[in-house]
């Protein structure tokens, strides 16, 4: 709250500048009141705007120009910015009286600076509630889609995803794919690269699994380097093609640190009685296989350590 009060009268501070007389005052009541004034005292008033426009004129100015720098009247002033000038003449040829109108006239610049400050705090408290509003909202927004995406690589969460996942499994869908995709040696990325180049390495394997995927393709972020895919009514071979493009895509990548290497492995659920949560064990059974199969392929400890041998030059 304590942040909130000083933002808005800094807000207070830094604004009104950007306000004329209009913005301030309801002019029709404002001219009929100093016509009143000017009646009772018998002075003639002239408000001009801060750069010294006509605003109001009650009495005869005709032929006078207001000098706002040299000569301003009396400044009529909010939070030490002046919003106008008043040009009060008083002919009142008796001291006393004469004493006693300036004294109302300085009780007038008062008021109106009162009043100006009033309308002034309200127009702009109200505006600074609506955007604070706004931006309450905006948090709101981003906290909840926070919550259905992974920060790192924007697939679902775990949790998301498992909402999904038993959305599908209650629509008694089948033929459904459930893939178990696995980065090999995240962890040897982590230890000799650091923090940057192994999120990197998972954001780049993201987005070769999301570039591959179909939109109806329902993908979370289940564990660190771990990712499960749900195809729903998937064809024959089409859980096969997906990781073999991701595959493709790794085996292609150039960079001169990172080596991305994916294992997969996937299951069908084809009765409507089987669950997708244990099909996945099966799946990361299948994948594990394939793990074993890429690491101990000709070239792969080569392709991975390439990036120390390059540090070490």
């Amino acid at each position: 709250m304590d942040k909130q009060i000083k933002e808005l009268e800094q807000r207070w501070r830094d604004h009104i500048k950007n306000y004329n007389l209009s913005c301030l005052y309801e002019m029709n009541e404002l001219r009929n009141y100093l016509k009143c004034f000017a009646a009772v005292t018998g002075v003639k008033i002239l408000l001009t705007e801060r750069h010294g426009e006509r605003a109001v004129a009650i009495g005869d100015f005709e032929g006078f120009i207001p000098d706002v720098e040299h000569s301003p009247g009396r400044k009529i002033r909010v939070y030490d910015r002046t919003i106008g000038h008043l040009y009060v003449v008083n002919d009142c040829d008796r001291p006393d009286k004469k004493e006693n109108i300036d004294e109302l006239v300085n009780s007038l610049v008062v008021q109106l600076a009162n009043q100006a400050k009033l309308a002034f705090q309200s127009e702009e408290t109200l505006a600074y509630a609506e955007e604070l509003e706004q931006s309450l909202e905006k948090e709101r927004y981003q906290a909840k889609h926070a919550e259905k995406n992974d920060a790192l690589t924007g697939v679902l969460t775990k949790n998301y995803f498992i909402n999904r996942m038993n959305v599908v499994e209650r629509s008694f869908i089948v033929p459904v794919a459930a893939i178990c995709l696995n980065i090999n040696d995240w962890k040897y990325v982590n230890q000799h690269y650091g923090d940057d180049e192994s999120d990197r390495l998972i954001k780049t394997v993201a987005g070769m699994i999301k570039k591959e995927a179909k939109p109806e393709y329902i993908i979370g972020r289940v564990d660190g380097d771990v990712f499960h895919v749900l195809i729903p009514m998937a064809e024959d071979g089409e859980a096969y093609e997906f990781c073999k493009k991701i595959q493709n895509r790794c085996d292609l990548f150039q960079d001169q640190v990172l080596a991305p290497s994916v294992a997969c492995g996937f299951v069908h659920k084809t009765n409507i009685e089987e669950h997708l949560s244990e099909l996945f064990s099966e799946a990361e059974y299948e994948m594990l296989q394939n793990k074993i199969e890429l690491k101990s392929a000709p070239g792969y400890q080569e392709r991975l350590e390439r990036g120390m041998a390059l540090l070490s030059e």
